[in-house]
Order: C-alpha cells, then sequence, then structure tokens
C-alpha cells in the first residue's frame, strides 16, 4: 500500500522530469555558459577554452565606460517612457471599446493589426515615413506651410521617432489584454455599483481598475521586460545615432560582440541586463502579491461587519 502512495506521488515528477531536463540545457546551460564567457577576454577567433580568464574586469571596464552608461539611461528612459505610454492608451482603448456597438468586432481586429507585423519591416515602414523629403510627415508639414522635422538626424527627434514606433506597434497588445481582463470582470459588482448610485467614472475608478490590477501589473511586467530588449526597430530606424542618443543596451550589446568583437564585455553587459530584469520582476511580483494580501485582508474586514 505504502509503495502505491509513494508511486502516485511521484508520478507528477516523472511527467515533469522530460520538460525539466529539457529546460535545463535549454535555459541553465546558456545563462551558465554566458556568465563563465563575462569573465573572459574573449574574441571570435578563439575557442572558448582559448580565451584568458580577467575575472571581474570587464564588469570594471563597463562602469567605466561613457558608452555604455550613456546606453544604460537611454534604455531605462525609453522603457518608461514608453511602457507608460503604452499602459495608459492600451487601457484607455479597452475601456472605450466595452461596449456593443455595430462594427466593433472588426475595429479591434484592425486595432491588433501592428503587433503583428515583423519588427524589421516596422523599421523599415516608418523609416520610409520618416524621410526628410518623400516622408508622409514632412510633407504634410510642409503643404501646411511648416519646415520639416528631421525625424532621424537630430538626437532629440530620433529618440521621440523610436518611441512613436515602438508606441505604435505594442499598444495593441496592452489593449488585447485589458479587454480580455475587462470582459472577464465579475457582472455582479458592475451591477451593485449601479444600483448604488455610481457613475461611470466612479465605476472605472473604484471597481475595474483595482479588480484588473493583477492582469495589469502581469502586462506591465512583459513590456517592461520586452521593452529593454528592442533591436530590430531600431537597428532599422537610427543604428543607435545620431551618436548615442538611440542606442539601448540590446544594441550596444550586438555591436560590441559583432562590430567590436568583444565577446567576454558583450557577455558581462548581457548578464548586468539580466540581472536588472530579475529584479525588476521580483519587485513586480512582491508588489503583486503585497496588493493581493491588501485586498484579502479587506475583503476579510468587510465580510466580519456584515457578520
Amino acid at each position: 500500500m505504502s509503495v502505491a502512495i509513494k508511486a502516485n506521488r511521484l508520478t507528477p515528477y516523472m511527467f515533469l522530469a522530460p520538460a525539466g531536463i529539457i529546460l535545463i540545457f535549454a535555459l541553465l546551460y546558456p545563462i551558465g555558459y554566458m556568465i563563465y564567457a563575462s569573465f573572459l577576454d574573449w574574441s571570435p577567433s578563439q575557442r572558448i577554452g582559448q580565451a584568458e580568464f580577467i575575472g571581474f574586469r570587464n564588469y570594471v571596464n563597463l562602469w567605466g565606460d561613457e558608452a555604455f552608461r550613456e546606453s544604460f539611461w537611454v534604455t531605462i528612459r525609453f522603457a518608461a517612457i514608453v511602457v507608460t505610454l503604452e499602459m495608459v492608451l492600451g487601457v484607455g482603448l479597452a475601456l472605450l471599446l466595452d461596449r456593443n456597438i455595430k462594427g466593433m468586432a472588426m475595429l479591434r481586429t484592425v486595432f491588433i493589426l501592428p503587433m503583428m507585423i515583423a519588427p524589421i519591416v516596422v523599421g523599415l515602414m516608418w523609416r520610409y515615413m520618416y524621410h526628410p523629403t518623400v516622408g508622409i510627415f514632412n510633407r504634410t508639414l510642409k503643404n501646411f506651410g511648416f519646415e520639416g522635422i528631421p525625424w532621424l538626424s537630430d538626437s532629440t527627434w530620433s529618440f521621440i521617432a523610436i518611441v512613436i514606433a515602438d508606441v505604435w506597434q505594442w499598444t495593441p497588445f496592452i489593449f488585447i489584454l485589458a479587454l480580455a481582463a475587462m470582459q472577464s470582470l465579475p457582472r455582479s459588482a458592475l451591477e451593485a455599483a449601479e444600483i448604488d448610485g455610481a457613475n461611470e467614472w466612479q465605476k472605472i475608478v473604484m471597481i475595474k481598475l483595482p479588480l484588473m490590477m493583477p492582469v495589469l501589473i502581469v502586462t506591465l511586467l512583459l513590456r517592461l521586460i520586452d521593452a529593454f530588449k528592442v533591436l530590430e526597430v531600431i537597428l532599422v530606424l537610427t543604428n543607435g545615432g545620431p551618436g548615442l542618443s538611440t542606442e539601448i543596451l540590446a544594441l550596444r550589446i550586438f555591436r560590441t560582440a559583432q562590430e567590436f568583437q568583444e565577446l567576454g564585455e558583450a557577455a558581462a553587459m548581457s548578464n548586468l541586463l539580466l540581472m536588472m530584469l530579475m529584479a525588476l520582476t521580483i519587485g513586480m511580483f512582491a508588489y503583486s502579491r503585497v496588493q493581493e494580501a491588501r485586498l484579502a485582508r479587506q475583503r476579510a474586514a468587510v465580510e466580519k461587519d456584515a457578520d
């Protein structure tokens, strides 16, 4: 009898074992390889076993590298701006379109089209639209008697250009998840609020957004992680220029490995980016847990008062 019980307890682990083995080789091994490579002075002409072990020199060099620090702050600024804009626009569109209107299904389909386009195509498309002479933006401005904007040749406007392109492509992602979360809300809570005389704005602030918060936190986390890794669109649009005004860390890592052929330093950058994203993820989940615990205490207090 005890043998059968033990076998039943081990059964789930037996089913999970193949996936666990694949995870170890497909995820943990590359991460370990990258961590080891970050302690080496390694170039593409060498095998990893021939590279010189230099300890933490790559990490020390990075913090003294002005180009790396500039790319780091460009990444922080870019991720903060695009994710904030996308969350506001995505949730706002979801609130606006969460109603029965004729043709709404078609409109929702149109909204999600940008995220279906390959990043390289998005970069080329926006590059043509930002063209100083034949681009649609400058041609429209000139038709109305205004001067053209140096979209890709000025550091400030280049940063704005990549923000616009990213917001255009990924706001639909926020919109889809926010709309799905909104449509899964319990109707009883909304009906109770209507009976109590709550207007539409009060229902949004006091009921819809708090109930959607777990989904919104996960959505925010996913977009933040992805915003730190944007590469193709910026590579096609500006290639990090003018200067380093649009060079985010992912592009810096790519150029360090491909152009400068410093694989050890590129691995060290990747590790720093990974640690930053892990800290961000842990912080977001900790905040989510605190919020869930607070809501649980509030529900318990309400039920106690009702008794």
